[in-house]
């Protein structure tokens, strides 16, 4: 079991609540006081909640409106008023493609707010920052739903949740909006270095340490901390530590990309080529018209991230490979279900909701693995004979439904997921410390309605919730707390991810309950999260659950 090291801090810290009522008035002066912050763009003021400082809704940025559409992101004008920081921000525009996880569906434009929690806002109290990336696919999500409490308060750590753009306001590559001189493509990454940046420079006032900054992410928050690791604008000293929660993936090649974003101009009735005038067009759209385009045609890459060449480079396995990347320790994972939540989606968006049958199972494998999908950046193109190797290995009469059949299809064969993730730890385990793990909670609980026959397992975002009390996804969600046992396990991942922003070891230090991840056969091992207790599984027990010696030939970095 994970033990903090650093409750002894948090004891230290509850001391002055035992004054006297005679300083009642002197006391609530004092906290109102503690919490307004002065930020280089001027003052902030936050609140208390169960012993923690709230700050919500800070801008960090310029509302990224008319010419600062699909342009880097931009410095927000100083305020002299106080800001009173006491609700998130809006939500970046976006749509509902992913279920209840999604919206509200929104057409916001000046979305770049941040929130702070934190459980000592003396700028002398140096504690470790955990910057939270939310995922969504880079399409959707915000940083509403995700409360820091529960780490700061347990773990004694700042806590900072971002939003960043999405979608076709965010990841866009077109040849006119290419040419004109800035950097392009990954708008909504440099939304987040930009917010990093504004971190190191602000959050010591908050309790924070500039210089001790752990990124992480879920999904595609996930995929944007791998993105920020090997991206040429990060160097030394820009973060000390990362968590890859489910997901890691190649970018979209940038050819690939601007296909995309021509097609884009086009349907938008802004023509093609690479010239101020489509691009002037480009920005003169509406958002409304932006997000009816995304939400008809094909113009975004799959989950956003491009390999530009400046932001990003083309291959972040060949980063890895070279050692051209942001050198620090890693926590790596993913969930032992992870595909379920795609099937969980699939059928929550139809009409009636009805189980997968046998039909569907033939055809969700023979259209996923057919050998006729596009170029990097879009699902590989499969070998021909792939459908029929993949129903051999997960033949239908193996599974009690054909939905569990294609859970651990999903999971394993996803180039997202278990496989692909494992090359890539250990790529990066060749280079730097790495501690890998997989969540193996299979009675999490489900935020999405009662689905027929539905089995949920330990599916993609089921994690979430353990780290970030009553996450439930967006606001068609249904949060569930946690029972006695489960919470036991969130104490202890909490811990572990609090400890690691202390060191940079989720144990705190030594080498137990959590050994780090290494290259040797013998001595290769994950954390399985799971309950009723942490235990290890080696690195040939996950290669043969995942059958991954059939789908390292598929996708091999």
């Amino acid at each position: 079991m994970f033990k903090s090291k650093f409750m002894s801090l948090l004891r230290g810290a509850g001391i002055a609540l035992g004054l006297s009522c005679t300083l009642t008035i002197t006391a609530t002066q004092a906290w109102a006081n503690a919490y307004l912050i002065q930020t280089n763009k001027g003052p902030v003021q936050g609140f208390l909640t169960n012993g923690i400082a709230e700050f919500l809704g800070i801008p960090y940025a310029a509302p990224p409106l008319g010419n600062l559409r699909w342009r880097p992101p931009q410095a927000h004008q100083a305020w002299t008023n106080v800001l009173q920081a006491k609700a998130f921000g809006p939500e970046c525009a976006q749509i509902q493609l992913l279920g209840v996880f999604a919206g509200p569906a929104n057409n916001n434009e000046d979305c770049l707010y941040l929130n702070i929690f934190s459980p000592n806002v003396s700028s002398k109290a140096n504690l470790p920052v955990i910057f939270w990336i939310h995922g969504g696919g880079n399409i959707d999500g915000a940083s509403n739903g995700y409360d820091g409490t529960k780490l700061a308060t347990q773990g004694h750590v700042v806590v900072v949740t971002i939003n960043y753009r999405l979608g076709l306001l965010g990841w866009l590559a077109n040849p006119a909006l290419d040419a004109e001189g800035h950097l392009f493509g990954n708008y909504g990454l440099l939304d987040q270095q930009f917010a990093i940046k504004w971190v190191k420079q602000n959050i010591r006032a908050f309790g924070g340490n500039p210089n001790n900054i752990t990124v992480g992410g879920q999904s595609a928050g996930s995929l944007d901390t791998q993105a920020n690791m090997v991206s040429p604008q990060v160097s030394a000293g820009f973060f000390q530590h990362a968590i890859f929660e489910s997901g890691v993936q190649e970018p979209a090649p940038l050819d690939f990309a601007e296909q995309h974003g021509t097609a884009f101009a086009l349907a938008a009735g802004c023509g093609a080529g690479a010239t101020p005038a489509v691009a002037k067009c480009l920005r003169n759209l509406t958002a409304a018209q932006i997000m009816n385009l995304q939400n008809t045609g094909n113009y975004a890459t799959q989950n956003g991230v491009i390999g530009d060449g400046q932001v990003l480079p083309p291959s972040f396995a060949d980063a890895y490979k070279s050692g051209n990347f942001l050198q620090i320790p890693v926590i790596s994972g993913m969930t032992h279900d992870e595909g379920a939540f795609g099937l969980a989606v699939t059928e929550y968006s139809e009409n009636p909701r009805v189980p997968f049958s046998a039909t569907d199972y033939d055809n969700i494998v023979m259209s996923t693995f057919s050998g006729n999908a596009g170029p990097a950046g879009s699902p590989p193109p499969y070998p021909a004979g792939t459908p029929k190797k993949v129903m051999q290995l997960y033949p239908l009469a193996s599974y009690p439904t054909p939905q569990l059949a294609l859970t651990a299809i999903e999971t394993d064969g996803a180039v997202f997921f278990e496989c692909p993730q494992r090359q890539i730890n250990r790529l990066i385990a060749a280079k730097v410390p790495l501690y890998a793990y997989r969540f193996d909670d299979q009675t999490a609980p489900f935020y999405f309605p009662k689905m027929p026959g539905f089995v949920s397992l330990a599916y993609h975002t089921a994690d979430i919730q353990y780290l970030f009390p009553l996450w439930h996804g967006g606001p068609q969600g249904i949060p569930h707390p946690l029972n006695k046992a489960q919470t036991q396990l969130s104490d202890e991942l909490v811990a572990a991810w609090t400890n690691f922003a202390w060191t940079g070891n989720p144990n705190g230090q030594g080498n137990s309950p959590w050994p780090r991840y290494q290259l040797g056969a013998t001595n290769s091992y994950w954390l399985s999260e799971n309950i009723p207790q942490l235990s290890l599984i080696t690195d040939a027990q996950f290669y043969n659950t995942h059958k991954c010696s059939f789908w390292d030939t598929v996708t091999n970095y």
